[in-house]
């Protein structure tokens, strides 16, 4: 997948993808008071959807090279549109599982083509941000719409099935597949970097389902324990979802800068309070407190454990592969939280959540200090060698044993001081091709600082 190719395509397919995560309250909620089911029941469904996201995401790590981006991207795309479109008709049960399943699928598809190519754009970091920035904003202004329009259980579905409609004709800039030789001698490549690959994807599986437990009912805590009206609840969204956008646009602007280790584990830290802050809430101002500051935080995290997933390696499987196992928390995620709200509580379900958020902040933290030294921005070269210069030298050819190995230290690098400048300068005008004092003078400037 060349990186060479424009970053709103892949941004595009993101938003289709992500959309339905994002809606999440809104379609357990909806689920619940228009076809009757209890909320752990509502949250179960909730769970198919996005299990079957990340099934999809595991089916295509490591192969969306083979197949190219276009052709996935668009099946799943179609698959969204037909699946969505179809739970939003269905009155029944049975069939709104077996409609959102499909929905989910083609959601995970798009999601894989995404994630697969932002690895490979020249800086990830900042393409992912972009797409969590549309993402948001598309979930921002339907959460300011649809509780005007009621439409039931309807309304949420038809506009993710929507905006997969919406995002097709951006499939025609995506790449088509490799010839078969060449997607071949790629894909027999070895994973790189599995101890931190395993480690960052068991962390975003959890972090992800502590995550999505308390947003799963985050619609609940608003209605039934604070009191307010859906229209509220949504008011409250959209302006904590705009608050994500700032939050995104402060992690673009601060980039690479402070590197990866400090936003992730500072950054799930806050998020651990905001848990604890908004599932204990009795009136507006904590509730919208809690769950403004969350998602100001949340999509900056989940921007840079993207992109730590993508540097890990540029052909974007890991990116894939913990997106998936991300996905997999995100699915438990509405029944963990409806059944710990029903037997404990909202408060005590907060408590237990951002303890769970707290003990996944270490060992992901402590993965991003292990690959501090590879770039935020694949690709670009530092003075001192190390990983940057080991891809660059791999893109230009270089002979594979003069360049350190993706993932070691820095080469350290060992001052000389010379005493004797004399001996040195005359060392030096003997070596010189013809021994004038203009070179001498000039070889000597340059050894003595």
């Amino acid at each position: 997948m060349s990186s060479r190719r424009a970053a709103w395509p892949l941004v595009a397919v993101f938003t289709a993808g992500y959309l339905a995560s994002y809606l999440l309250p809104t379609i357990v909620g909806r689920l619940s008071v228009h076809l009757g089911l209890t909320p752990a029941q509502a949250g179960l469904v909730g769970s198919a959807l996005l299990l079957s996201s990340a099934s999809a995401g595991f089916t295509l790590a490591g192969r969306v090279e083979q197949y190219g981006s276009r052709t996935p991207a668009r099946i799943g795309l179609v698959l969204a549109a037909v699946g969505y479109g179809s739970a939003g008709l269905a009155g029944s049960v049975p069939l709104v599982v077996a409609s959102v399943m499909v929905g989910g699928f083609g959601s995970g598809a798009a999601t894989a083509v995404a994630a697969a190519g932002i690895a490979a754009q020249r800086d990830p970091h900042r393409t992912s941000s972009l797409g969590l920035l549309t993402v948001s904003a598309t979930a921002g202004a339907l959460y300011l719409t649809i509780p005007h329009l009621g439409g039931g259980h309807r309304l949420p579905f038809a506009a993710i099935a929507l905006v997969a409609l919406l995002v097709w004709p951006a499939t025609a800039r995506l790449n088509g597949p490799t010839a078969p030789e060449e997607s071949a001698s790629r894909i027999t490549g070895r994973l790189p970097h599995r101890r931190s690959g395993l480690v960052l994807a068991g962390g975003m599986l959890v972090w992800s389902m502590a995550q999505n437990a308390l947003w799963g009912v985050s619609s609940r805590i608003g209605v039934v324990q604070v009191g307010l009206s859906e229209v509220t609840v949504g008011a409250v969204f959209a302006a904590a979802l705009g608050a994500g956008l700032l939050g995104v646009m402060g992690a673009g602007v601060l980039g690479a800068r402070v590197g990866r280790a400090v936003p992730i584990g500072l950054g799930t830290v806050i998020i651990a309070g905001s848990i604890v802050v908004s599932s204990s809430a009795r009136d507006l101002g904590s509730f919208a407190t809690g769950e403004i500051l969350w998602n100001t935080v949340y999509p900056v995290v989940l921007s840079y454990l993207i992109g730590l997933a993508a540097s890990l390696d540029v052909r974007g499987r890991w990116a894939v592969l913990a997106g998936s196992a991300s996905s997999v928390g995100v699915a438990c995620g509405p029944l963990l939280g409806s059944v710990l709200s029903e037997e404990a509580g909202y408060p005590a379900t907060g408590l237990i959540l951002g303890a769970a958020t707290l003990l996944v902040a270490a060992p992901v933290t402590a993965v991003a200090l292990h690959t501090g030294g590879r770039p935020l921005v694949p690709g670009s070269v530092r003075r001192r060698g190390g990983a940057p210069a080991a891809l660059l030298a791999a893109t230009t050819g270089s002979l594979s044993g003069a360049v350190p190995k993706l993932g070691s230290p820095e080469q350290a690098v060992t001052e000389l001081r010379v005493r004797r400048r004399r001996l040195v300068r005359s060392a030096i005008r003997t070596a010189g091709p013809d021994g004038g004092p203009g070179q001498s003078n000039a070889y000597a400037s340059t050894s003595d600082r």
